[in-house]
């Protein structure tokens, strides 16, 4: 394990703390789902009777979302619309995804909406007025959980997160336009469960709501940010810089969130938490005969690593990236310096950021940094009054 100075893991905290996104982002992406959900159930709701249910996925619902770089870029709210009444085999993916659309043209219509509705390979996208700086993107869905645990038991694994399993349309798939069962399958609520699981999150908020002496349930479940979601932001931020001009090859979300969760080992500072992680997420990658396998935790038949196969250099990148990340951060750990932690911090995740951390003073805040804590308002934005070009979704997680 690195050296881990006083004043390294000080700037660490400090760093985490800008990185954050505020609450009013949060609940900004908490009503645009839900106001979109509550449209498809208004009396006239073309697809009321499917029993449509809208929730967030992505790094909304995991508590990862970051800062963007620069305010020329949105926020990304993934969503999912789950139609609880329908299965793979009632419709074509086509007809699932044009019923949707319909509805989401209602929406942007009736909310005077100026920016074009768009389609992507499996969503729609909102794009929100400037000022409010996010997009979203809808997915349709049916629910799956009786197919998929079938598929998993005959392939030998215990389908212990399939009761929230669905399965989502793809416009580039062979048979998009034909009813049969053969859909991508998704499970974006037990992926977060598992994930809260690495980071005892039920208990973190239950302490949250003791010290706020409150219900849990009145404790909003983005407010509970442990050392293992800031050390995700941190290593995201990281990755965002190194491959600002590479994107193709950029390691993707959901691959850097799920290595980081096997990794944490539940550890008190965000420090130490991201030094352990760095050492030890690549142990948590399979090589069957040269073929990478980064399991997805609630389904092992998928394998998130699939494309380093088909793009090799996709595969060189992240290890690249992993060695520079372990070399950046074991060297800024080390310092007990202001001015070299800030030198070695502005060459790593940017000169804005690492200056912000800074500035935010040495003293460590108090409470719940060391376990759970909540963002503050102060790691908001403003939301500048100019046009900007919404940037192409950014993934899973």
């Amino acid at each position: 394990m690195s050296t881990l100075t006083p004043q390294a893991g000080r700037y660490i905290e400090n760093l985490a703390a800008e990185l954050g996104i505020s609450e009013a982002r949060y609940e900004a992406a908490d009503r645009s789902y839900k106001s979109f959900g509550d449209w498809l159930h208004r009396p006239a709701s073309t697809v009321l009777k499917y029993r449509p249910k809208v929730y967030v996925q992505g790094s909304f619902g995991l508590g990862t979302a970051i800062r963007p770089i620069n305010d020329a870029e949105d926020y990304d709210i993934d969503a999912v619309c789950e139609f609880e009444a329908l299965s793979v085999g009632s419709q074509s993916q086509e007809t699932l995804k044009k019923l949707l659309g319909a509805e989401v043209a209602s929406y942007h219509k009736a909310q005077s909406m100026t920016k074009p509705v768009r389609e992507g390979r499996r969503c729609w996208i909102l794009d929100y007025a400037d000022g409010a700086q996010f997009h979203m993107d809808i997915v349709p869905s049916v629910s799956d959980s009786s197919r998929q645990e079938l598929i998993m038991k005959s392939a030998g694994f215990t389908p212990t997160w399939t009761q929230t399993a669905i399965a989502i349309t793809d416009n580039e798939r062979f048979n998009y336009q034909l009813v049969d069962s053969d859909w991508c399958r998704s499970n974006p609520k037990g992926y977060i469960r598992w994930f809260r699981g690495r980071m005892q999150f039920d208990l973190r908020r239950s302490i949250l709501a003791k010290a706020a002496n409150a219900k849990v349930e009145d404790i909003p479940e983005y407010r509970v940010r442990t050392p293992l979601h800031s050390a995700i932001m941190i290593l995201k931020r990281h990755r965002d810089l190194r491959f600002a001009n590479e994107q193709k090859n950029r390691p993707i979300s959901i691959i850097l969130t799920t290595l980081a969760a096997h990794a944490y080992q539940g550890e008190d500072s965000i420090a130490q938490a991201l030094l352990t992680i760095l050492q030890d997420m690549d142990k948590y990658i399979q090589n069957n005969n040269g073929v990478y396998v980064i399991a997805n935790p609630t389904n092992p038949m998928e394998n998130f690593a699939d494309k380093w196969t088909e793009f090799p250099q996709r595969g060189t990148a992240f290890f690249a990236w992993l060695r520079a990340a372990r070399h950046d951060f074991a060297e800024l750990a080390g310092f007990s310096d202001a001015g070299r932690i800030l030198e070695r911090a502005e060459a790593s995740i940017g000169k804005s950021l690492a200056d912000r951390a800074a500035q935010r003073g040495a003293a460590p805040r108090g409470g719940l940094l060391r376990g759970a804590t909540a963002p503050t308002a102060s790691a908001g934005l403003s939301f500048p009054n100019r046009q900007r070009v919404p940037t192409d979704p950014k993934g899973f997680a």
